[in-house]
């Protein structure tokens, strides 16, 4: 699949007039939390729908961080083509590379791996029942008015899937009339972006979207080594979506999607490996989907709410000279009633969700997953300082058994007096994963790798979080927002890859998929200010991260420090904004020391600081961005190679990846929106 590439000078004429119209100032990152949604500086109230009773922000007991519009906007500036720069810059999320030939990246929620963490569009699981590691590098935000972040044990909420917690994208509606959006933009490292949004109203309840968008990255060995630090891509996105509402309580979301890709990375031409050889990884990938959301409000005041999506989607993985090929289906089907009964608001439910995989090259790992499911909730105004929310969920899994998942929240809050608007949040739940053969480890190796799974049982996990927000008015225009969490998890039977002792002439190495001995636990803070003062913000962050795990091998069985987990991280980001003008900003973030496992060179990671800037400026009707990422050239290979000197576990080629890979990387476009 070849697509258009933007010629260079096009580039150079882009910079050079944002250089010289550019507005001074600060521009970045503002994730509208709880703590900002419970200001009386809010312009509208924020209801948010991933807790399912749908209340308003500041109301709602579960613990939501809501990314408006706007913040998507300055992500499309930085990134348009993916959503991982949305999601790394905010608080208690963190993106992880899973596969570092392939680029295939995963998001962490409180240090929990990836793959409990569960991807919603909408409320729809587009992506699958399971997200592979590169879905979310598929999603170019353009077509976003924000998303839903719950952070934490979600089981009681949406099943297993959502084990570690839940990121619902919410999509763009039609306005009153027509319009249309286009991004254009293109790298340092010879990569392309060129978007197109539409929205169309057909009258005062119909209306419909279109998103259309190709994305190009040439491969690049950045540290001259031979090895392709930034691997190749093409791709291809398409998805309508139609929205009806009859502005008396009957709405519907219809959409359809569809994604072509394919990857290469490996030795450069001519290049090889320490063993003399050389080494091609790619993966082909085509997924279509489509869902269907509609809602009806009774006379009564009850919300009766339905469901459903499928998703299909086809693999062609190539590691050195073996050919995987698999097909990995989904179906999901949700009905709820949302019922007010006073100072009651009930919710009942019934779900059912499949997951079907078959690799042609490994049939042993083949699975069919069913799982019906029944849930209720209560949220009860207890007084107007107190609101209690309880949710119970029964997952009957096919193969792993029953599962209950309960989950209790309390906001307390003050209504008026000096602290008037600070909340205290308390949270606590239990949630249960079907292991499959997909792991961030497996993403890496390929199932050829991995001998077929046997004993394995359900993981389960166990957590809660504190959380304190509130504003501090400092005048006109101008106040605090502070929010401080504290959260801690226990996984119990947590799957594993470790040496299965066997070896094949290709990889060398095998993998066996175990429950670890002993239980994951990971407790930790994390804390931010945001200062507003008029078209000025600062935010400053900081989290940190004590995670432990069963070390493999030990006898006794004792736990280590995990890896990939930093465990201290912090963030500073200065902003000016002014409307019909532009934006500029600096974002300055520190990742602490990690601890590496399978690492040759080190048993613990360097810590980084990662500088970006970022200037904005409306010109007409078109806005020209030119943005600076990782000024300071941070990246791995400064410091290590990323190729391993002989193939490690799982014939796998490289180290995971505990930094940067890109290193410095500039980028300039424009944003037509009309």
């Amino acid at each position: 699949m070849r697509l258009v590439r933007m010629p260079t000078f096009i580039v150079l004429f882009i910079a050079a007039v944002v250089s010289v119209v550019a507005v001074p100032g600060l521009a970045a990152q503002r994730p509208d939390s709880v703590a900002r949604a419970d200001t009386a500086v809010r312009a509208k109230p924020v209801v948010v729908t991933a807790t399912r009773s749908e209340r308003r922000v500041e109301d709602t007991p579960v613990r939501v961080e809501v990314v408006d519009e706007e913040e998507v906007a300055e992500k499309v500036a930085m990134t348009p083509g993916d959503v991982t720069m949305l999601l790394n810059e905010t608080p208690g999320l963190r993106i992880q590379i899973t596969s570092a030939a392939l680029g295939g990246a995963g998001v962490r929620v409180q240090g929990l791996q990836s793959r409990y963490t569960m991807i919603l569009s909408d409320g729809l699981p587009l992506l699958g029942a399971q997200s592979s590691g590169l879905g979310l590098l598929q999603l170019p935000p353009v077509d976003l008015a924000g998303a839903e972040v719950i952070k934490g044990i979600s089981s009681a909420l949406y099943g297993g899937a959502a084990m570690g917690g839940v990121i619902n994208f919410l999509s763009r509606r039609p306005g009153d009339s027509p319009s249309h959006d286009f991004v254009a933009n293109q790298t340092s490292r010879n990569g392309t972006d060129l978007v197109y949004f539409g929205a169309r109203p057909f009258n005062d309840r119909w209306g419909a979207t279109l998103l259309t968008s190709v994305h190009r990255q040439e491969r690049s060995d950045i540290d001259r080594d031979g090895w392709i630090d930034l691997p190749r891509y093409a791709r291809a996105v398409v998805r309508p979506r139609v929205f009806f509402d009859d502005r008396a309580g009957r709405t519907l979301l219809a959409t359809a999607g569809m994604t072509i890709e394919e990857r290469a990375g490996g030795t450069m031409p001519g290049a090889l490996t320490p063993a003399g050889t050389q080494f091609a990884e790619g993966l082909g990938t085509a997924r279509a989907d489509a869902g269907l959301s509609a809602r009806r409000l009774t006379a009564r005041g009850d919300l009766l709410a339905l469901r459903a999506a499928a998703v299909t989607q086809r693999h062609r993985h190539r590691i050195g000279t073996e050919l995987e090929r698999d097909t990995h289906d989904a179906l999901f089907a949700e009905a709820t009633a949302t019922m007010p009964r006073g100072a009651n608001t009930f919710v009942t439910g019934l779900a059912w969700t499949s997951e079907r995989y078959a690799n042609r090259a490994v049939p042993v790992h083949d699975y069919s997953h069913r799982a019906p499911a029944a849930f209720v909730q209560m949220d009860r105004d207890v007084a107007p300082w107190l609101v209690v929310s309880s949710a119970l969920r029964a997952d009957a899994h096919n193969v792993y058994g029953t599962a209950l998942s309960p989950r209790v929240s309390v906001l307390a809050r003050r209504t008026g007096g000096a602290l008037a608007g600070w909340n205290v949040r308390l949270s606590g739940g239990q949630g249960s994963f079907a292991p499959t053969p997909h792991t961030e480890e497996t993403e890496a190796t390929g199932l050829l790798a991995v001998v077929p799974l046997s004993g394995l049982e359900a993981e389960r996990a166990t957590g809660g979080s504190a959380d304190l927000s509130g504003v501090i008015g400092l005048g006109e225009e101008r106040h605090l927002d502070v929010n401080v969490s504290m959260f801690t998890s226990r996984v119990e039977h947590s799957v594993r890859s470790v040496d299965a002792g066997l070896a094949r002439p290709l990889p060398p190495s095998m993998l066996r998929l175990v429950n670890a001995p002993l239980p994951s636990r990971t407790t930790g803070i994390e804390s931010y200010l945001r200062l507003v003062a008029g078209d000025a913000r600062i935010t400053a962050s900081y989290a940190y991260t004590d995670a432990t795990e069963w070390a493999e091998g030990s006898s006794p069985a004792r736990r280590v420090e995990s890896p990939l987990i930093p465990r201290h991280s912090a963030g500073l980001v200065m902003a000016l904004e002014r409307e019909g003008q532009g934006r500029a900003g600096l974002e300055m973030y520190y990742v602490g020391r990690q601890a590496l496992d399978d690492n040759p060179y080190r048993t613990d990671s360097r810590s980084h600081l990662v500088i970006g800037v970022l200037i904005e400026r409306v010109i007409g009707g078109a806005r020209v961005f030119v943005n600076a990422e990782n000024l300071l050239d941070e990246r791995q290979t400064r410091y290590e190679r990323l190729v391993l000197p002989a193939r490690g576990r799982g014939g796998r080629w490289t180290t995971d990846a505990w930094s940067l890979l890109d290193g410095r990387t500039f980028n300039a476009g424009f944003r037509i929106d009309r």
